[in-house]
């Protein structure tokens, strides 16, 4: 038997986790992109040695996918772009977590309403990059590539730059308009299969 609980943070709530985001990123400050990738990169790690619901793992993807985007050599932000996403990498460097995360079942819990919050503050990010590992995960298969495999090949390169002049556009369109729909996760499309990208979660 499962059980559905909806629950709704209002705009205090919200402040609660904004003063904890900015508290860790002014813990992190000084940190390397590599220390702020390792921080959550743990995290992962973590959570799977664990049990934990449905709606976290949910999440703890999204999370993944962000660390992906910074490490994707073939994506390559430009660098104003990634330290939006290592900004938002910054609070699981904290290690003050609003709820530990050796509680059990719930001790992940405020880590993925960050991740949501992140998620709703990168969605063009996320949608752009989502686009890229698609394009490329298909590309390579008609090519008889392995998509792992593939770096900068040129048709990927003209893909990436058009995907991410498109995401500037979206961003800059929203700017203003607040947190806006959230970006998709991976249970939306039906299952957790996802086009490849350099991911660390690993789930059975």
């Amino acid at each position: 038997m499962s059980i559905s609980l909806n629950f709704e943070l209002n705009d205090r709530d919200l402040e609660h986790f904004q003063a904890a985001m900015a508290a860790a990123k002014k813990a992190a400050n000084g940190k390397s992109a590599q220390e702020i990738v390792d921080c959550a990169a743990r995290l992962l790690s973590d959570a799977q040695k664990v049990q934990i619901p449905d709606f976290i793992l949910q999440r703890l993807l999204r999370l993944d996918d962000m660390i992906a985007m910074v490490r994707d050599e073939a994506w390559a932000l430009p660098s104003a772009d990634r330290e939006r996403v290592l900004s938002a990498l910054a609070y699981f460097c904290d290690p003050d977590d609003v709820i530990p995360d050796s509680v059990a079942v719930l001790g992940f819990l405020d880590d993925a309403i960050m991740i949501e919050l992140s998620v709703r503050e990168l969605r063009h990010e996320l949608d752009a990059y989502d686009d890229f590992c698609d394009f490329r995960q298909n590309q390579a298969r008609h090519r008889g590539l392995e998509a792992d495999k593939v770096g900068h090949a040129d048709w990927l390169e003209s893909r990436r730059e058009e995907l991410v002049e498109r995401m500037h556009q979206r961003r800059e369109r929203d700017m203003g308009v607040g947190y806006g729909s959230s970006s998709g996760y991976a249970s939306s499309r039906g299952s957790y299969v996802r086009a490849w990208r350099p991911g660390l979660f690993k789930f059975t």
